[in-house]
């Protein structure tokens, strides 16, 4: 099978379904107009996820990045793109964190942790199905712990792993990585 993983940091779904024989892409830029039997869509979160949202204010906390209107452009950016792979007419999966494209699209058809798939992590992860089968997840009876936790300063509790990360340029880097059981589980099902 020829499938596209657009957009896909850690090239962990692209590397699975190599491993299985089949011809898989990595393309930071989509190329829907090519003929693929499946895409698997990984776009930006910066602009799209709620974790973000504080920085839509136009005097937003200290901090760097687009803010105010700036952000909002960018965020309708994001939305265009997102719907691309919507509307390419492949059979498609789109992932995405909790964000506003269940507001401006529809909400997930699946939310995933890699706890499910037996990575010891919780990171909820929304999952997008266009003319292809649901991903199925493991019985609860193998999935993995889920982790350590932390709480902020206000009260928010927040997985370890992802919270206590330290500003870093590849932070937001590792934030996105696919981790192995989830990328294993997309590969089998769908290859």
């Amino acid at each position: 099978m020829k499938m596209l993983c657009a957009c896909e940091e850690s090239q962990a779904v692209t590397l699975e379904f190599r491993k299985l024989g089949h011809e898989a892409y990595s393309c930071d830029l989509p190329l829907l107009k090519e003929k693929w039997d499946i895409i698997f869509a990984f776009p930006l979160c910066t602009y799209l996820s709620v974790s973000g949202n504080g920085w839509l204010k136009d005097q937003p906390k200290k901090g760097t990045g687009l803010v105010g209107l700036e952000r909002r452009i960018a965020r309708q950016d994001a939305i265009k793109f997102f719907i691309l792979f919507v509307n390419s007419g492949h059979p498609t999966m789109i992932e995405n964190p909790i964000g506003v494209m269940s507001t401006e699209y529809r909400k997930p058809d699946l939310i995933v942790h890699p706890y499910m798939f037996g990575d010891p992590f919780s990171k909820p992860t929304c999952l997008w199905f266009e003319n292809l089968p649901i991903l199925e997840v493991p019985d609860k009876k193998f999935w993995a712990d889920k982790g350590e936790f932390m709480a902020s300063k206000n009260g928010k509790r927040g997985a370890k792993w992802n919270w206590g990360l330290p500003p870093s340029e590849d932070r937001a880097k590792i934030r996105s990585k696919t981790f192995h059981g989830i990328a294993k589980a997309i590969a089998n099902q769908y290859g």
